[in-house]
């Protein structure tokens, strides 16, 4: 006597999912909390200045920040310099660098641009001056200071 059937067929019983939404909102829960926004890492020393008028922006998404300020880094001299991204830049790179912004966003968002100038406070303007002339040759005319706010202390 055999004691195993032979051709026999077994069903195979469903797979339950009840506990699918469970493991896919511990994953979306895990990917949220471990993912990280990514900021800019700053190349330059910005001490801001403090301005008691002082209006926050609404829509921060819509803003590219330029940095202006002695580089960190002893290699890039004791001047003051421009960070642009994740890099420092000349003046002859802001015209591309603002035209690569706006080909990055929606042709309706493209006239809200706004650049933002965060200037340390010990930096002469005729850097910014610069700055400001080569944002006007590649028609990015809406400009504002990026300052700390006074009014609190």
């Amino acid at each position: 006597m055999s004691k195993f059937r032979k051709g026999g067929k077994k069903e195979v019983g469903e797979i339950s999912t009840a506990s699918l939404p469970d493991i896919v909102f511990m994953l979306l829960f895990f990917f949220m909390i471990v993912t990280v926004i990514k900021e800019d890492d700053p190349l330059v020393k910005v001490e801001q200045p403090r301005a008691t008028e002082v209006t926050k922006i609404e829509k921060k998404e819509l803003v590219d920040y330029i940095n202006i300020g002695v580089p960190q880094d002893a290699r890039f001299g004791t001047e003051p310099v421009i960070q642009l991204d994740d890099a420092i830049a000349g003046l002859d790179d802001i015209r591309q660098w603002i035209l690569d912004n706006k080909d990055e966003r929606f042709e309706a968002e493209q006239p809200k641009i706004v650049t933002s100038l965060k200037v340390d406070k010990d930096a002469e303007m005729g850097i910014v001056g610069d700055v400001k002339y080569k944002l006007r040759e590649a028609e990015a005319l809406k400009i504002l200071y990026s300052t700390l706010d006074d009014s609190d202390e």
